[in-house]
């Protein structure tokens, strides 16, 4: 017997492993029913609170593909695992079929087990299965002759095996590449999404938004309103919730005189706004783009809030989505929030809550739960998911002034058009004043119209005569008349601050 037995059933049982990863993601769809969303939501939950922070400011959104990378990881050893059993069982009994049924069971139970989805589950299943019954070959595959112990021994033999092997895994490498292919051809296939429920008049918000814009060269920089695919987007796990709106519903539990459960038609009876609500990152760079505007359709939730604690006798609030987020809020400030199922007239897309998030105005974007499911009143304050894990939670944002490389362009006439946005919550913004001599003198640039919304940006333009390189330095003045910190911090604990600067010629 040749001595190459452990390494190739090995390497056919890597193969199976990512070929079971492959077809249950073939099956499933980048969807909390494939196989590795439980494993990377696993990781994400048992991931030091330190260790977040260090990979959120060296990593940024690199931090993300490290997880799910090693989530996919975990995912093909367990079940190459399974298939390495199936293979050793064959051996033994030299029985194709008792490696085959242990491999497609196993990698059955395995994928169920994990999602909880059965039929789903035969995507992993039958593609491990294949790799393990494709690739076993038993004893009376070898040639006969003469003397057996050398022909198996032979050069003829050892290169049957190798070519059987290769090609097994060949074709699992392939069934793999073909299978993220196609996913992503079908995933762009995607239509438009549907309107709203109860839209109507988003459609005018998005009109006045787009009359207050600024007039700049840069085509690359958003006016008022950020398009929904291109809106930042950040949550805890790589894998959205999926729930219907139909399946959807809000309960309010805790110190409260009952508990109360809302469904999605109930909440969409109610009265209607179109707000329009800019976010920001709090784990974003100082002049990250990370920060983006939006009209968003829903209902006040002060209202909500009255009819379980008519009394006012809640101190605060934990809000809770389906994705296993969590924050507090005290309730005088959650009172203020707004229960959305909209976006710049569209329903909610999946990634940004859908069915119902909430928007808090002023706060920070990661405050804001996605996919909210519960709301819990409360007389002891509790720390928040970010607050465990060494955030400051849910404070205000800071006042900032950005400017992108898009809002920087020399025009036509030889001079250089800087343009960008200001955000300071439900402060408002006052004024943008730009330095182009590293900060010795200063300049008032232009400023887009002022939004009745309370929490919104606006976009601010400047034009000079270039000589040379400059350094621009950019500030903002907020509607109660402070101006932005100028010492730049990091975004650990509470968001970034500074002034930013950059060298421009």
């Amino acid at each position: 017997m040749i001595n190459v037995t452990e390494n190739r059933e090995t390497l056919l049982a890597a193969a199976a492993g990512a070929a079971g990863v492959a077809g249950s993601y073939l099956v499933t769809g980048w969807t909390p029913s494939f196989v590795v969303r439980p494993i990377d939501q696993t990781i994400v939950n048992l991931t030091p609170g330190p260790v977040v922070t260090t990979a959120i400011e060296t990593l940024g959104d690199a931090g993300h593909l490290i997880h799910i990378a090693m989530a996919v990881t975990v995912a093909t050893g367990l079940f190459g695992a399974i298939a390495f059993a199936g293979l050793r069982i064959a051996a033994r009994t030299e029985r194709r079929a008792a490696g085959v049924a242990v491999a497609g069971v196993g990698s059955w139970l395995l994928a169920a087990g994990l999602t909880g989805v059965s039929t789903g589950a035969l995507g992993a299943a039958l593609p491990a299965a294949t790799v393990v019954g494709t690739g076993w070959l038993p004893p009376s595959a070898a040639p006969s002759g003469d003397d057996p112990a050398a022909v198996r021994n032979s050069s003829a033999v050892v290169d049957a095996v190798r070519r059987r092997t290769l090609g097994v895994v060949a074709g699992a490498l392939g069934f793999v590449g073909a299978t993220a292919v196609g996913r992503r051809a079908l995933a762009s296939g995607d239509g438009p999404l549907p309107d709203a429920p109860r839209s109507e008049g988003a459609a005018t918000r998005l009109q006045e938004l787009d009359a207050a814009s600024l007039s700049v060269e840069s085509d690359d920089l958003h006016g008022m309103v950020s398009p929904i695919g291109e809106f930042y987007n950040v949550d805890i796990a790589e894998f959205d919730p999926e729930v219907t709106a139909e399946e959807w519903s809000l309960t309010f539990t805790g110190e409260t005189e009952s508990d109360r459960t809302v469904t999605f038609d109930e909440l969409i009876d109610r009265p209607v706004e179109h707000r329009a609500i800019t976010l920001r990152c709090v784990g974003e760079d100082l002049n990250g783009p990370k920060l983006d505007n939006a009209v968003w359709t829903g209902t006040p939730i002060r209202p909500l809030l009255e009819s379980v604690d008519p009394q006012g006798e809640c101190d605060c609030a934990m809000l809770r989505g389906e994705d296993g987020y969590y924050v507090q809020f005290p309730v005088d400030v959650l009172a203020e929030g707004f229960l959305a199922w909209g976006m710049n007239g569209k329903e909610l897309p999946s990634g940004h809550g859908h069915p119902v998030r909430v928007l808090i105005p002023g706060h920070w974007g990661e405050t804001n739960v996605k996919w909210l499911s519960e709301i819990e009143l409360l007389n002891v304050e509790d720390d928040g998911y970010w607050e465990e894990r060494g955030w400051e939670g849910t404070g205000e944002v800071k006042t900032v002034a950005k400017l992108w490389d898009e809002g920087i362009t020399e025009l036509s006439d030889g001079r250089t058009e800087l343009a960008g946005h200001a955000y300071a919550g439900t402060r408002g913004i006052d004024r943008v004043e730009v330095s182009t001599d590293g900060g010795d003198t200063w300049t008032d640039a232009d400023l887009s119209e002022a939004l009745p919304d309370a929490d919104v940006w606006r976009q601010w333009r400047h034009v000079f005569e270039p000589d040379g390189e400059r350094e621009v330095v950019v500030r903002a003045v907020d509607g109660e008349g402070t101006l932005q910190t100028e010492d730049p911090t990091g975004s650990v604990p509470d968001g970034a601050a500074g002034w930013v600067r950059r060298t421009v010629g």
